[in-house]
């Protein structure tokens, strides 16, 4: 049974549509929020697809007024819970914030320029600030040929994707039999389809986001093993896949030694 909060301020044609993906996370999920809020692009849509929390970050959501949908209930993962924002989703170009994530003032009215300037493309890459523990990494642009033998193609991450809602209609949302990398597997559908994107200036800083987290979770030879039957869906030459495990194999093995 879904629990649906509606807010009043509906907007009927949103350029696009936030979804924001969050389970407790109390400490985090108030700075997303504001970053969304504070957007200087006025004509979009929030949805927030909440997981059933049960600490106090439900309380922190409802007492925001400006969320279009919220939807709490348990669901089966992360990208259950992103294809259910899709699935509500009203606007023309949809990006996912998810909690703990944020995105600087400009983003929204920078990615529009993107889109209104340039009618034939389909996505936008934008600059992101990749944070780990120690250090930080500029994450810009992308090359779709890396995905042949590497997923690190691109920015790669939820935060700086930008895609039509109409492009998800017609290559399908996300496969939730990949647990981990699903994201992957729809940059390799968008590939195989030879669909037109564009990127942001490398000044052009889009986003800021947080290794670690949902991503973390899966061991080297798990995460290796699902993107190889990403790439096998996508019909990639299974001998080329094998040299491609092993490979990583390889490098993992003298990264550690």
């Amino acid at each position: 049974m879904f629990g649906y909060i509606v807010k009043k301020n509906k907007i009927k044609k949103p350029f696009f549509s936030i979804i924001t993906v969050v389970k407790n996370d109390e400490k985090n999920i108030y700075k997303t929020l504001k970053s969304i809020f504070n957007q200087s692009f006025k004509n979009f849509e929030y949805i927030v697809i909440d997981g059933k929390s049960s600490d106090k970050t439900l309380k922190i959501i409802k007492k925001s007024k400006h969320i279009n949908l919220l939807v709490s209930e348990k669901d089966k993962g992360i990208y259950y819970a992103m294809n259910k924002g899709l699935k509500h989703s009203k606007g023309e170009v949809i990006v996912f914030v998810n909690s703990g994530d944020t995105i600087v003032k400009n983003a929204l009215k920078i990615i529009h320029k993107k889109f209104t300037n340039n009618k034939n493309i389909s996505f936008v890459f934008g600059t992101v600030i990749r944070n780990y523990t120690k250090d930080t990494i500029l994450k810009h642009g992308y090359n779709f040929k890396r995905m042949l033998y590497n997923f690190d193609f691109a920015t790669s991450h939820s935060t700086g994707f930008f895609l039509k809602k109409s492009v998800y209609k017609k290559i399908g949302y996300y496969d939730t039999k990949f647990k981990y990398s699903a994201d992957y597997d729809l940059y390799f559908r968008l590939y195989k389809g030879n669909y037109v994107g564009g990127s942001t200036k490398k000044k052009e800083i889009i986003g800021n986001f947080t290794s670690g987290g949902f991503s973390s979770e899966i061991s080297f030879i798990d995460k290796i093993i699902e993107e190889s039957k990403i790439r096998l869906k996508n019909k990639q030459n299974i001998i080329f896949v094998l040299i491609i495990f092993i490979n990583a194999l390889i490098k993992n093995f003298l990264k550690k030694f």
